[in-house]
């Protein structure tokens, strides 16, 4: 009987397989011998479609970025409309803790993550911000996300009592924090962002009061 037809290489497959190593074992797992074993090819093979390692971890982080829900933007109020996408990119990131090093490099020439930042800074900017003003603000949201979701504040605490004592005599609970991971970080995650929108929209009240010097 005729072997079975091995699956078409195609750029999609080779992002997944890339995707699956680097949420499985980290980044430095990845390695372009390794994703050709993984997809039973030959090494060769993989520069079809991407000419380095390179472009193959921008395909992975734009991967990430094709799922991140811009709908609200420009539909909702500004505030409402960037803490709802504050809230998807983060799930988006935090399911691949692994890759927000790439992602927290910038753009680049990532198409989805240039529409994302696009989308962002146009939503703000149609919304009334000064230009330079909704650059900072693209600014401050990524490093909020990115820092969020690049590892748990909760997780860094070993769950030993032992350890703490009296030479960290405020830290007295700090091994309780494991149990309460979620509660932890994404409570951090929403005071921030909480705390960061309502500083900005008593900056935009400022900035739309006659005679206010707005940045551009």
């Amino acid at each position: 009987m005729p072997r079975p037809r091995q699956p078409l290489l195609t750029r999609e497959r080779i992002i997944e397989c890339a995707i699956g190593i680097i949420d499985a074992e980290g980044l430095d797992a990845l390695s372009t011998r390794r994703l050709a074993t993984e997809l039973n090819v030959q090494a060769p093979s993989l520069y079809n479609h991407f000419a380095t390692k390179e472009e193959i971890l921008d395909g992975v982080a734009d991967a990430l970025f094709e799922q991140v829900d811009l709908s609200m933007l420009g539909r909702e109020p500004w505030p409402e409309a960037l803490r709802e996408w504050a809230r998807g990119y983060r799930r988006v990131l935090v399911a691949h803790p692994n890759i927000v090093p790439i992602v927290a490099r910038g753009p680049g020439r990532r198409p989805a993550q240039l529409r994302v930042d696009d989308a962002v800074y146009g939503a703000l900017v149609d919304a009334g911000w000064p230009p330079a003003y909704a650059t900072r603000i693209g600014a401050l949201m990524r490093y909020l996300v990115t820092g969020s979701a690049l590892g748990s504040f909760a997780l860094g605490f070993p769950d030993d009592p032992s350890l703490y004592g009296e030479s960290y005599p405020h830290l007295t609970d700090a091994h309780r924090l494991r149990k309460h991971q979620a509660e932890v970080d994404e409570g951090a995650f929403e005071l921030g962002l909480s705390t960061i929108i309502a500083g900005l929209e008593k900056t935009f009240a400022t900035l739309r009061r006659p005679g206010s010097r707005r940045s551009v």
